[in-house]
């Protein structure tokens, strides 16, 4: 009997020491949470405050920053929200990816047909439905992957491909409180009635469905590796607080009151719009019961720990903040230079903080890094390998957050240097630009200079001053263009920004031939005189008149005069004796020819309005454009 004893006391003790070393042992596969804002500004957040402290409380992602890593030049990759969203989730540089802004899929046209003297090159309405994104990485991983709030990665919110065709499981994408109010933004404000949909909080905050499904996200699935991609529709606008306490909070702090005749409308400079700091509190606080829930919540996979100690987190923006439209003023990114839909600083800094295992607590970072990184970041992470032929442009950050976050050397491009240049191109919007940093410097270049008053060719500053291997501030303001009286240093950059956009095989500008100043160019641009179809084969004649025809693209529809229309090109068409041949591609309901010359002038046939004439009337591309025939 007492051998019996022993027996069973042994191999109890035995299995008392497995489960302690399991306990103690954390799980292979460690959680992830990406957390991406809406047009959250790089001075919007307190804890990056510089120069003039901001108005906005922000206590939560102050809390994170000293739980991790805090960058101060970190970027995204565009700025505006669609090509930085599909370049975190696939990884591919927005240029290469010919996904360069929001909404596209449709066929190049200037904003107006005769006041603008360019037109932005075709861009694609999507990532493409077969790439292998971050979200299918992690889920070939074992991993259960969550989608939350705003996608905006195809044509339309809604349209296809949408979070469940592109690796996620599970997704929810209710605005909640973001729902514009009515009639205006100081009516409707929530209350603490039981049916309110909006129900104000014990603290006073309205009841956000798109936090609270971020929440059930993680209540779910918190037992297994999880991959949260939480993009909050904060604090895009409309510009509004459904809690007239936090309204009244700011109006208080900021010394101003809503204009009851003209509510919609805010014109005091800088950071004084006490909607706009109300929804970055409002952001704050809710993604403080993210935090709360991982700093909370025990691991079930890892007992006696929190799912925070097992879970990488990033928080981050889109792009740079959005400073304001004509009617209104939103915030102000001073001391760097505009915002949103601009390659200046303002337009692509973003706030970054990035925490979990092994990654150091309350430092922070003047290393530059980009949203491109994430994606081979958190495979690294994962223990996983790219997908074979899988492309990244950015770069693994493992090692720099794990090691020593202070150290650029950490940071290799793919030839396993240093990384010390990042590139943007933004050939779109009034901006029509793109830019290259290298080290402390910066360029920019301007493709509409000839006809913009106020633009030139290129503009050099010197952002940082590099001193004993620490960079000092020099003119992140980039006030003091030196491209004049730094020839060489311009040069030279400028041809590196060439080299890599060739590369990357990028579209450019086009110039507009039926703007209104256009010069004797434009008098010399070629028309399509024919052409026919016989089933799938097309085939167009045209006339040169002084500017040779180097380049020729279809453009085609799958879906002509569809509410989500969504065009596609087919560039560079063989060229002979003044005449394109083309096979539309299966499916193709109507198309139309691009052609441009040795000026770069883009001509279409057939002739296709402004865009401003379609956002207008509300017409389809298709009705401008030539119909498949039957056979």
């Amino acid at each position: 009997m007492r051998n019996i004893y022993s027996f069973v006391t042994l191999c109890l003790l035995s299995l008392t020491h497995v489960e302690a070393t399991h306990a103690d042992t954390r799980p292979a596969k460690p959680n992830i949470v990406l957390i991406l804002t809406d047009d959250l500004g790089w001075q919007d957040v307190k804890c990056y405050d510089i120069d003039k402290p901001s108005p906005m409380e922000t206590p939560n992602i102050d809390a994170l920053a000293k739980r991790g890593v805090l960058f101060w030049q970190a970027y995204s990759p565009a700025p505006t929200c669609a090509p930085s969203r599909c370049a975190i989730m696939s990884g591919v540089h927005p240029a290469r990816a010919q996904k360069t802004h929001v909404v596209g899929g449709n066929p190049p046209r200037p904003h107006h047909k005769t006041a603008h003297s360019m037109m932005p090159p075709y861009y694609s309405g999507r990532m493409p439905d077969d790439e292998f994104t971050l979200a299918d990485a992690l889920q070939k991983e074992g991993y259960t992957t969550g989608h939350t709030g705003k996608w905006h990665m195809a044509i339309q919110h809604n349209a296809f491909p949408d979070a469940r065709d592109q690796g996620f499981e599970w997704s929810r994408s209710s605005r909640g409180a973001r729902s514009r109010m009515k009639p205006d933004r100081i009516s409707e404000y929530a209350t603490s009635e039981a049916n309110d949909p909006y129900k104000l909080d014990a603290n006073g905050y309205p009841y956000h469905q798109n936090s609270e499904d971020s929440l059930t996200f993680l209540r779910k699935h918190h037992h297994e590796p999880f991959f949260l991609y939480y993009a909050t529709w904060l604090v895009h606008s409309p510009i509004h607080t459904r809690s007239k306490q936090l309204l009244d909070k700011y109006c208080a702090k900021l010394g101003v009151q809503p204009d009851k005749d003209d509510p919609e409308s805010w014109k005091g400079k800088g950071q004084t719009n006490p909607f706009y700091c109300a929804m970055v509190e409002e952001l704050d606080y809710y993604l403080g019961k993210i935090f709360d829930y991982l700093e909370q919540t025990e691991d079930p996979r890892w007992p006696g720990h929190k799912l925070s100690e097992n879970t990488y987190l990033i928080f981050t923006s889109d792009n740079g903040g959005m400073e304001g439209h004509p009617g209104e003023i939103y915030t102000d990114n001073y001391p760097l230079d505009r915002g949103k839909i601009s390659l200046m600083e303002g337009g692509t800094r973003v706030p970054l903080i990035i925490t979990g295992p092994n990654i150091p607590k309350g430092q922070q970072s003047d290393v530059m890094v980009n949203g491109l990184d994430f994606y081979p970041t958190i495979l690294s992470w994962v223990g996983a390998d790219p997908a074979g032929g899988k492309h990244f442009d950015g770069a693994n950050l493992a090692n720099l957050l794990s090691q020593d976050p202070t150290d650029p050397s950490l940071v290799t491009d793919a030839g396993g240097k240093p990384r010390d240049t990042m590139v943007w191109h933004f050939p779109n919007s009034v901006a029509l630009e793109s830019s290259i940093r290298i080290g402390d410097y910066k360029l920019v270049r301007n493709y509409n200079h000839r006809h913009d008053p106020n633009a030139v060719p290129l503009e050099l500053y010197r952002l940082y001053k590099t001193q004993n291997g620490r960079q000092v501030r020099a003119d992140i303001e980039e006030a003091n263009n030196l491209a004049e009286s730094d020839p060489e240093r311009t040069r030279s950059m400028n041809a590196r920004l060439t080299q890599t956009l060739e590369e990357m095989k990028a579209s450019y500008p086009y110039n507009n031939p039926a703007f209104r100043g256009v010069g004797p160019k434009g008098t010399l641009v070629p028309t399509v005189t024919s052409h026919q179809q016989d089933g799938q084969n097309v085939e167009f004649t045209f006339q040169q008149h002084g500017a040779k025809v180097v380049r020729a693209d279809l453009l085609y529809t799958l879906n002509g005069n569809d509410q989500n229309e969504e065009w596609f090109r087919l560039p560079s068409i063989p060229l002979a004796d003044n005449t394109i041949t083309a096979v539309l591609p299966t499916g193709t309901t109507h198309y139309i020819i691009n052609l441009i010359d040795e000026n770069n002038f883009l001509v279409s046939y057939p002739d296709v309005p402004g865009a401003d004439h379609f956002s207008r009337t509300g017409e389809t591309y298709a009705e401008y454009s030539i119909a498949v025939s039957a056979k």
